[in-house]
């Protein structure tokens, strides 16, 4: 199991996507050939961080402007040149917007380029439904060549920017606006193709990923003081999904609930339910956004709005317990 963060660590709260700028400055200083490209929100994604810390940084960071079609293929033509690109904007721009190039200059030639954006799923907040990507995930796990990242906490988006840029190809690395609880040890270290246990139990399964970590962990102690005893995973990696720990739980638990902060459609809950139905059927329950546009709100509020807090992970394992 991997080490998870003390009891101090965990009252700290910071940004996933506080981790961007700073590895890759991290990256550079150890000589990879990184280079940033951003659509002019280079102070939101933190990619600025990355070009103040040092002065030869200032050459790798390539503002676009509003642009995001542009910066992929920028970063498309950097990749080509022996550079390994990362790209920033805002999740429903630099996916959603600049889909196309993602999937014909990146994927279709398997090149070396990380999609890294940041302000994903309704961790955005008050900007509201228009600018809360839930979809994403579901957009880049049907890429051929894309390996799709979801980090708990802030050492878990470190070490999958780190992962991403030793991994040739594509990477998909999901970040949030919001700061959040600290989850893993800072120096946790994650692989491709990977999920953790976090708890062992015996009565269900949790798999979640991202935000939806905490919640799993907070759920799984609210259930312990009625008896019910929760297995959580965290599906860091879920492109490619590990099928192995999963199947290996549910055959355990008999039965599983999938929470991700995304749209109960082809994300996580998909992967999941994909997975079980070719190795090893079993109820399963799914906490997600339910085919539906976000909302303008506080983070912590449109948690318990749209039913992706710990009560409703809670919820969802009593139905799939009484499915059994």
């Amino acid at each position: 199991m991997v080490k998870l963060a003390s009891a101090e660590m965990a009252e700290k709260k910071l940004a996933t996507r506080a981790a961007f700028g700073a590895t890759l400055a991290e990256l550079a200083e150890e000589g990879v050939p990184v280079v940033a490209v951003d659509a002019d929100l280079t102070g939101s994604t933190t990619t600025k961080k990355f070009a103040a810390a040092a002065p030869e940084n200032a050459d790798k960071l390539f503002n676009c402007g509003i642009a995001e079609q542009n910066m992929i293929d920028v970063a498309a033509g950097l990749a080509l040149t022996g550079h390994v690109a990362y790209t920033g904007s805002f999740a429903v721009f630099g996916t959603g917007r600049a889909y196309d190039q993602i999937r014909n200059t990146v994927c279709y030639s398997n090149l070396d380029v990380k999609i890294c954006p940041t302000h994903a799923g309704v961790s955005v907040g008050p900007d509201g439904g228009s600018h809360q990507m839930l979809e994403d995930v579901s957009l880049m796990r049907g890429l051929p060549n894309m390996r799709v990242l979801v980090p708990a906490d802030y050492a878990a988006a470190r070490a999958a920017i780190k992962l991403a840029a030793k991994t040739p190809g594509p990477v998909y690395v999901r970040m949030g606006r919001a700061a959040v609880p600290c989850v893993y040890d800072d120096d946790v270290e994650l692989e491709i193709g990977r999920a953790y246990v976090l708890r062992e139990g015996s009565d269900a399964t949790v798999v979640a990923c991202g935000v939806e970590i905490r919640e799993a962990l907070a759920a799984a102690d609210m259930l312990a003081e009625e008896g019910v005893s929760i297995e959580v995973i965290d599906a860091f990696s879920v492109k490619p999904l590990d099928e192995d720990t999963i199947t290996a739980s549910v055959a355990k638990t008999g039965c599983c609930v999938v929470a991700e902060e995304h749209s109960v459609h082809g994300g996580l809950g998909s992967a999941v339910a994909e997975c079980l139905a070719r190795k090893n059927p079993a109820p399963c329950e799914f906490v997600g956004v339910q085919d539906r546009f976000g909302k303008s709100g506080e983070f912590e509020e449109l948690l318990g709005y749209f039913n992706l807090d710990a009560a409703a992970i809670v919820e969802a394992v009593k139905r799939a317990r009484g499915r059994k």
